[in-house]
């Protein structure tokens, strides 16, 4: 890391020193962490040996191994969440997670969901198919982008929260435009209109210092798979106690109605190491430092974006309060408007220049998403910078 940036010496033995404790392609800038992470080398060893011990005697295991790991693996997970792990359950991702929760929600035909114009595509269908089925209508309220504060995202929300519709979806962390909301002041705002708070958190584990239990929400579900470190396939679901009831996984299995832990832990029969090795996954944060590892990609982040606005003249898509592990940099005129020229540009990227980039189409123009990870450094982002130098 470029020391003129952190003279203090604090993320020492990050950047370049670390990148071996990943798998990753060493000839490749790895700047999209955001969209499916990166699992350390010490984790997928771990992973493989739930896997190894699944195979040595499947029947021992699956009758009388696995229900009491996967119990463990979210009584490991939920303090890092903030809260008690009776709320907990493991699940394959936020996806999966929204999919559940929406499928029992018991609201009368001709409610309303209310959504952003920023909430993730995935969670954005699945409200569409699950209200097309049921008589629910969408609607969607349009976040400020650029932002300038949490105060303007705060204001337009609780402007949309009239007429007050039956639930709200919230994203913790936006993906298409990387802000880090005031969620726990939405969610207060929306539960005063009367609506259930369902969170979208798929970014903020691991990211963001989370506590849920400052957020007064119905549900919460995040990804391990992102910030967390953990293998591909580890998520989780929060459901608050009043929720819990009712509540059921996609599939249902042998434990049907026998309780919200019960139906969760054990849906059939599947390779769920991705979950069980999560004593490993934070062992690895741990051993880094949590505080630091969020500290170091904040910085880093927001020190790349700002190099590459006052390079390319552009500006940033939020301040840097509103900044997690991700930022929004808008690219120079000239290269594109189009979802087509972005996914163009981000090709080029990758293949004349391997640059690894979501490229977005926003505001009439284009956008990069930029993350950060330990494994990044400030040369990283000089890279893009110079590809991007070349194209235009």
């Amino acid at each position: 890391m470029d020391t003129s940036l952190h003279p203090n010496d604090a993320f020492a033995g990050f950047g370049k020193l670390v990148r071996s404790a990943f798998v990753l392609e060493r000839d490749y800038a790895h700047l999209n962490h955001g969209s499916y992470g990166a699992t350390p080398v010490s984790v997928l060893a771990a992973q493989r040996v739930w896997q190894d011990r699944l195979e040595l005697e499947p029947s021992r295991f699956m009758r009388r191994e696995y229900k009491p790991a996967m119990r463990a693996a979210a009584e490991a997970l939920a303090p890092r969440l903030g809260v008690e792990a009776d709320g907990v359950v493991l699940v394959e991702n936020v996806t999966q997670a929204v999919n559940a929760v929406l499928r029992e929600l018991d609201l009368s035909a001709g409610s309303e969901i209310l959504l952003t114009d920023q909430t993730y595509g995935a969670v954005r269908n699945t409200a569409r198919h699950i209200s097309k089925r049921n008589g629910w209508t969408l609607r969607d309220v349009a976040l400020p982008f650029p932002a300038l504060s949490a105060d303007e995202i705060l204001t337009t929300f609780k402007a949309a929260l009239t007429p007050a519709p039956a639930l709200v979806i919230i994203d913790h962390v936006t993906s298409p435009t990387a802000l880090v909301m005031p969620v726990a002041e939405m969610a207060v705002a929306a539960r005063e209109a009367g609506a259930l708070v369902l969170v979208d958190g798929a970014h903020a584990p691991g990211m963001l210092d989370l506590d849920i239990s400052k957020i007064p929400c119905d549900w919460y579900t995040g990804n391990c798979h992102k910030w967390m470190f953990a293998p591909k396939g580890c998520g989780f679901l929060w459901s608050s106690e009043s929720r819990r009831d009712g509540m059921h996984p996609l599939a249902i299995s042998h434990w049907y109605e026998e309780g919200y832990i019960a139906e969760f832990d054990y849906v059939g029969t599947r390779d769920a190491s991705s979950m069980l090795c999560m004593s490993s996954v934070l062992s690895f944060t741990d051993a880094h430092g949590p505080k630091r590892i969020r500290a170091h990609n904040h910085a880093l982040v927001n020190d790349a974006a700002d190099m590459l606005a006052k390079a390319w003249k552009t500006e940033r898509g939020a301040e840097q309060a509103l900044t997690g592990s991700i930022a929004m940099v808008r690219l120079p005129d000239g290269l594109g408007a189009t979802l087509e020229e972005a996914d163009t540009l981000r090709n080029r990227l990758v293949d004349e220049f391997r640059v690894q980039i979501p490229i977005n189409a926003l505001t009439g123009t284009l956008w990069c998403r930029l993350s950060a990870q330990i494994y990044n450094d400030i040369g990283d982002y000089e890279r893009l910078e110079s590809a991007v130098a070349e194209i235009s």
